[in-house]
């Protein structure tokens, strides 16, 4: 007769353990994405779920949720290729080198993958060259001073403690809140009015 230890062991651990594997090793690129377009998604959702509660939004804009959530695929591969280079060209988990990484990460990467992410939303939206520019103009600022309060601090720890594997998980796990606001911002109707 099996004990509870044995059968928690042989039905969850295994599986979860052989799950883990194939996902995060074997499958890696593929989990990335995904995880990175769902959590762009729900980020999304509750954004506009918020603005329903506030009587700022009537109904749930699908179309809206859908392009949030393509995005998250040209990020999540993006990040995905980004932290794999990263670590192969600073190598190690040293205060110093994960310094250099979080800097790296925010002057460099973070004003590409924010116009990444800005063209990739104008494309799937339908949108031309000049709404283009003009998002860039007047919200990608306006992220990437926020990036400069949430991101180090998470980055400090993503590049400190974490395998390489596991990066993107945490990236987006923090992000959710990010993408929130990134919602917000990308279809705030008075942020490009004020300016």
């Amino acid at each position: 007769m099996l004990r509870g230890a044995d059968l928690f062991k042989r039905f969850v651990q295994s599986p979860a353990r052989r799950v883990i594997k194939y996902a995060f090793e074997k499958h890696l690129f593929a989990t990335n994405v995904t995880i990175s377009l769902t959590l762009s998604g729900v980020g999304d959702v509750l954004q506009q779920h918020h603005n329903i509660i506030q009587q700022q939004q009537h109904s749930w804009d699908r179309a809206r949720t859908r392009h949030m959530t393509c995005t998250g695929v040209t990020v999540g591969a993006l990040c995905h290729h980004w932290y794999v280079l990263l670590d192969r060209r600073l190598p190690g988990r040293s205060l110093a080198v994960v310094l250099k990484k979080l800097l790296v990460d925010q002057l460099l990467f973070s004003p590409v993958c924010l116009t990444v992410f800005f063209l990739s939303l104008g494309l799937f939206q339908g949108g031309d060259w000049s709404t283009f520019v003009s998002d860039v103009r007047h919200k990608s600022w306006r992220l990437y001073a926020a990036e400069w309060l949430v991101w180090p601090p998470a980055q400090l720890v993503n590049f400190y403690l974490l395998p390489t594997k596991f990066r993107v998980l945490y990236d987006n796990s923090i992000s959710l809140m990010f993408d929130i606001y990134t919602s917000h911002v990308c279809y705030d109707k008075k942020i490009v009015e004020d300016n």
